[in-house]
C-alpha cells in the first residue's frame, strides 16, 4: 500500500502578517525615537526650566517618571511617549491656564476642576474650547500609549528598570532639597511650568490622603453655625478703612537699630499701645495675610497647598469679613496697586464679598509702587463721593506699596527724610527712609480725614502684612538674599508685625488683652471694634481668641481643628 501524505487545506494558504506585526518596532527604531524625544525634551528644559539644581531637579523627576513607566510596562517606546506627551500637555495646559487665570498648572487641578459637576459646568460655560482641547489631548494620549504598547517589541528587564527608578527617586528628593523651596510666586510664572507641576505632586498627594483641602478634626461638638440674613441697624455704623501696610514692621522690634523715633507713632493704636500681630509669611506672599484676614482662617491649615489658598478657596469660604459687613449695609471696595489679575486677587476679592476693585489702571497709576499719598488720595476721593451720594457706611481695603522691596536703590531720592543711623546696613537704611515717607503720608491722611469729614465716624485699622527682607540680617540670615531662604520657624520673631486700631470722630474701641494676635483673628477684632453684630462663627472666633490668648495655629487641644470641622459641617467652608 502506497504512503499517503495528508495535507491540511489551511497550509495551502500563505500566512499574511497582521497589521500589528507589519508595524512592530524593534530596538533600533525605538532607540532612535527615544533619542530624538529626549533631545527635544532636554532642549525645552534647557531653555525654560532654569539652571543648576533646578534643571537637575526637573531632569531627575522626569527620569523617575520614565523609569517608573518602564518598570511597569517593560516597553521603552511606551515610557518615551508617556514622558514626552506628559511634558507637552503640561506645557500647553499651563499656557492656557495662564491666559485664562494668570496661573500655572497644578497637579491638584485634575481633582479640583474635574471632581464636581459645578466646576465642570463652570469650565464648560467659561472655557469650553480649552476644555475640549484638553479632553482631546488626553484621548490622544491614551490612544498613543495603547498603540505604542501594541507595536513596541522591546522588553526591558525589571531588575534593570526598577533600580534606575529608585535611583532617580532618590535623586529627585536630593535635587529638590538642593534647589530650595518653591518661590512664593512660582505658580504664577510663565516658565518653570514642568518643575512647578512636579513639585505640586507631593502636596496634592498629601491633600488627597487628608481627604480635604483644610485640616480639620473628624468630629466636633457644638451646634452648626448659622449666618443671619439681616443685621441690626441701630445707630450709625462707622466707615471702616483697612490699610494693608506692605512690608511694614515696627523698627523698635530691633533694639540695635538707630532711626528717627518719630516713626514709632505710626504703629500706635488710638489708646497709645503697640499691638503685636503674628503673620504667616516672611518677605513676600502678601496674599497669604490677605486671605487670613478676609477669610478668618489660617493658611497653615492648608499644608503644602497654602500658596494657592486664594485661587483654591475663591467662592468656597463664606461668612467672610466683607460678607459680614455687607449684611450690615456696607459698600465694600478695594484700592489695589497692581492689576487685579495679579495672583488671581481680583477673583478672590469678588468671591469674598468685595465687588468694587480700583486697581492700577482704574486709579491711573503710572507705576505699581506709587507713594502712599497717591493711594490715600484715591481713598479720600472715594469717601467724599460716597458720602455725598449715599447713607451707607463704606468699607475700603487699601494696599500700599512704598515700603515694598527691593531696597537697592533710593525710593524717591528727591525726598529728604531720615533713614538709619550711621553704620546701618544699606538695605535697612533705605527701608527706614521709606518708613519715614510712609509715616508722613499716614499722618497727612489722618489730618485730612478729620478735617474733611467732621461728622462721619471712621474706624481706621492698619497692619503690617509681613516683614521686609531687609530684616533678615537682624534675624541671623544675613548670608542669604532671597526671602524663601530665610528658614525661620513659626515661633520666630521674623513673623511679628503689628496692627493698630483708632477712631476718627469715633470712640476708641477696647482691644483684646493678648500679647500677640495671630492674623486670622484680626477680622474678629475689626467687626467687634466697629460694633457690628457677630455671627455664630465670629462669636466662636472671639471665644477662641480669648481662650487661646490670641494664638490660632498654636491653640492647644486641637481647638482650631474642631472649629474647622464646624465650619465645614455648617457649609461655611467647602473643603474639597
Amino acid at each position: 500500500m502506497a504512503d499517503r501524505t495528508v495535507v491540511h487545506p489551511r497550509s495551502l494558504i500563505e500566512e499574511q502578517p497582521s497589521v500589528v506585526t507589519r508595524w512592530q518596532l524593534g530596538w533600533r527604531a525605538v532607540g532612535i525615537m527615544t533619542l530624538f524625544a529626549m533631545i527635544g525634551v532636554g532642549d525645552y528644559f534647557r531653555r525654560f526650566e532654569g539652571s543648576g539644581w533646578h534643571l537637575a531637579y526637573v531632569w531627575s523627576a522626569s527620569l523617575f517618571i520614565f523609569f517608573a513607566v518602564l518598570s511597569l510596562t517593560r516597553r521603552l517606546l511606551v515610557a518615551t511617549i508617556f514622558l514626552t506627551l506628559l511634558v507637552t500637555i503640561v506645557i500647553h495646559a499651563a499656557a492656557a491656564k495662564h491666559q485664562a487665570m494668570n496661573m500655572s498648572v497644578h497637579a491638584y487641578d485634575l481633582v479640583f476642576y474635574l471632581s464636581s459637576t459645578s466646576t465642570l459646568s463652570f469650565l464648560w460655560a467659561s472655557y469650553r474650547a480649552q476644555l475640549i482641547l484638553l479632553l482631546a489631548a488626553l484621548t490622544l494620549f491614551a490612544i498613543a500609549l495603547a498603540a505604542a504598547y501594541a507595536l513596541d517589541t522591546t522588553r526591558v528587564r525589571r531588575h534593570v528598570a526598577i533600580p534606575m527608578m529608585l535611583a532617580f527617586a532618590v535623586a529627585t528628593g536630593w535635587t529638590a532639597a538642593m534647589k530650595g523651596e518653591r518661590r512664593h510666586t512660582q505658580q504664577y510664572w510663565e516658565d518653570l511650568v514642568v518643575s512647578t507641576f512636579y513639585s505640586s505632586m507631593p502636596e496634592t498627594i498629601e491633600t488627597l490622603w487628608r481627604g480635604q483641602l483644610i485640616e480639620a478634626a473628624d468630629a466636633a461638638p457644638g451646634p452648626l453655625f448659622t449666618v443671619p440674613t439681616t443685621c441690626s441697624t441701630a445707630g450709625k455704623r462707622p466707615h471702616i478703612l483697612l490699610i494693608h501696610q506692605e512690608s511694614v514692621v515696627p523698627p523698635e522690634y530691633f533694639p540695635q537699630l538707630g532711626y528717627d523715633k518719630r516713626v514709632d507713632a505710626m504703629f500706635r493704636s488710638g489708646d497709645g499701645s503697640l499691638r503685636k500681630m503674628r503673620v504667616e509669611t516672611y518677605g513676600g506672599a502678601s496674599w497669604l495675610t490677605e486671605f487670613s484676614i478676609l477669610a478668618g482662617v489660617s493658611t497653615y491649615s492648608f499644608g503644602g497647598m497654602r500658596p494657592f489658598v486664594q485661587s483654591l478657596m475663591a467662592g468656597r469660604v463664606h461668612d467672610t469679613l466683607p460678607e459680614a459687613l455687607a449684611r450690615c449695609g456696607y459698600r465694600n471696595t478695594v484700592i489695589y496697586p497692581l492689576s487685579e489679575s495679579f495672583v488671581s486677587n481680583g477673583k478672590f476679592y469678588r468671591a469674598a464679598g468685595i465687588p468694587e476693585i480700583f486697581d492700577k489702571k482704574a486709579q491711573g497709576a503710572k507705576t505699581a509702587n506709587e507713594r502712599d499719598h497717591f493711594y490715600y488720595g484715591t481713598l479720600l476721593n472715594l469717601l467724599s463721593s460716597h458720602i455725598e451720594s449715599s447713607d451707607q457706611p463704606l468699607f475700603t481695603y487699601l494696599i500700599t506699596m512704598s515700603a515694598h522691596g527691593p531696597y537697592l536703590q533710593p525710593y524717591h531720592p528727591e525726598v529728604d527724610v531720615p533713614g538709619g543711623a550711621p553704620g546701618t546696613l544699606p538695605e535697612m537704611h533705605e527701608y527706614l527712609r521709606r518708613l519715614s515717607m510712609a509715616r508722613m503720608d499716614l499722618e497727612d491722611l489722618k489730618r485730612q480725614l478729620a478735617a474733611r469729614f467732621p461728622g462721619e465716624p471712621i474706624l481706621l485699622v492698619q497692619y503690617g502684612d509681613h516683614q521686609p527682607i531687609a530684616t533678615r540680617h537682624y534675624l541671623g540670615y544675613g548670608n542669604v538674599n532671597a526671602a524663601e531662604d530665610v528658614a525661620i520657624t513659626r515661633g520666630s520673631p521674623g513673623f511679628l508685625t503689628y496692627y493698630s486700631v483708632e477712631g476718627i470722630n469715633f470712640p476708641m474701641p477696647r482691644l483684646p488683652e493678648v500679647d500677640t494676635l495671630d492674623v486670622p483673628f484680626l477680622s474678629t477684632v475689626i467687626l467687634q471694634s466697629a460694633g457690628v453684630p457677630l455671627s455664630d462663627s465670629y462669636l466662636e472666633r472671639r471665644r477662641l481668641m480669648n481662650l487661646c490668648m490670641g494664638r490660632y495655629d498654636g491653640c492647644p487641644g486641637g481647638a482650631m481643628l474642631k472649629f474647622h470641622r464646624r465650619l465645614i459641617d455648617s457649609g461655611l467652608v467647602q473643603a474639597r
